[in-house]
């Protein structure tokens, strides 16, 4: 039985995934080595590893991938045939508990609670994915010896800034009160940061630091992020609500450059310096994002509508004195790398939709 990457996923993601193998990132580096993904049956985690498998497919990179995942039913469902392959390990381990695996060469970061009901419901539990769980990857790192380790962070950890920029740079930090729950990711996102400082500072850890605008892609059925809700609703026919003006400005960032961009920084960042990830043509507010949605998607008629009738009409943009800045990244060290944004918000947006609608009806493939 073949157990390659196009012949174990819906043809949407395999194009997102041969996008990402075939990018100008320098894989070469990665070429015969091991590397460890945390957080792998997540969003990101998947088009990661997925990616990796895949350069092995098409280039023989001779890469060997380890999965590291919390939940094993989960990580089964999600990676299906693939576990079948030589390259593939799946590794069930909580990463908040020490990290007990073969050496990894490199490895990526990307565990987590990311959603905003992860904040209310389980702050302590999020806050510490963050910090024992960073902990508990650059120990293994740093005992592995390994070439380097990505940590992803998050633009949250800028909080609230005020100013007369348009974006965020690296440099810029703001005001985030750390007594508030719901602070939970933001500030254990920051600490994390210091962490991977500090081991690459007093073990020669090399560690990289990636902060991602807003990541989107295909959705699943029951993802609660706002985008995904968005994208399930135009895949089903629905009209879109909005609980809120949607005057809220983000950079968005459709997942291949996303994932181009991790490995990037990875395998050529700097040590221990923050890169912003974002598209300069994806900066758009919440209201502008869904109604790009309902205009290239005419033959769904798709409506904007609002929770509160008061929300609808357009909001006059204002200024004043202590001008909060909206989360719109400058991604300008990362361009230096030599990375460059492929996907604009129309084409993401068009991509996404359409593979929603073929993952609602996934392959059943059993994992024995």
């Amino acid at each position: 039985m073949d157990f390659n990457v196009k012949s174990c996923v819906k043809s949407g993601v395999y194009n997102d995934l041969y996008e990402i193998a075939s990018s100008d990132v320098d894989f070469s580096k990665l070429k015969g080595s091991t590397v460890l993904v945390t957080g792998a049956y997540g969003f990101l985690g998947f088009y990661l590893t997925a990616s990796l498998l895949l350069r092995n497919d098409l280039y023989s990179d001779n890469c060997k991938v380890i999965a590291l995942v919390r939940n094993k039913e989960k990580a089964e469902q999600r990676f299906g045939r693939l576990l079948q392959r030589d390259d593939f390990t799946l590794c069930v381990k909580d990463v908040t508990k020490p990290i007990q695996a073969e050496h990894a060469d490199f490895i990526i970061h990307a565990a987590g609670h990311a959603d905003a009901l992860h904040f209310k419901t389980d702050p302590a539990g999020t806050a510490n994915a963050n910090l024992s769980g960073t902990s508990n990857v650059l120990e293994f790192a740093r005992l592995s010896k390994s070439k380097s380790v990505l940590i992803i962070s998050s633009l949250k950890i800028y909080g609230v800034i005020y100013g007369d920029k348009e974006k965020i740079s690296e440099d810029d930090i703001g005001y985030i009160d750390f007594a508030l729950p719901d602070n939970c990711y933001a500030m254990s996102k920051r600490a994390a940061e210091t962490l991977a400082a500090d081991y690459c500072d007093e073990f020669g850890t090399n560690v990289k630091i990636a902060r991602p605008a807003y990541i989107y892609g295909a959705a699943r059925r029951g993802d609660d992020r706002v985008w995904a809700q968005f994208f399930n609703n135009a895949a089903n026919g629905q009209d879109i609500l909005l609980k809120s003006d949607g005057c809220a400005k983000r950079s968005f960032i459709y997942i291949t450059d996303a994932v181009s961009a991790l490995f990037t920084i990875l395998l050529n960042g700097e040590n221990a310096v923050p890169y912003n990830i974002a598209d300069d043509s994806s900066n758009v507010t919440i209201r502008e994002f869904v109604k790009k949605i309902c205009e290239l998607l005419p033959e769904k008629s798709l409506r904007l509508s609002f929770a509160d009738p008061a929300d609808e009409p357009e909001p006059e943009e204002l200024k004043t004195p202590l001008n909060r800045l909206p989360d719109v990244l400058d991604s300008s060290r990362l361009k230096a790398l030599g990375w460059q944004p492929r996907v604009d918000l129309a084409q993401g947006i068009k991509r996404s939709v359409s593979t929603t609608e073929e993952l609602y009806n996934p392959p059943k493939y059993s994992a024995g």
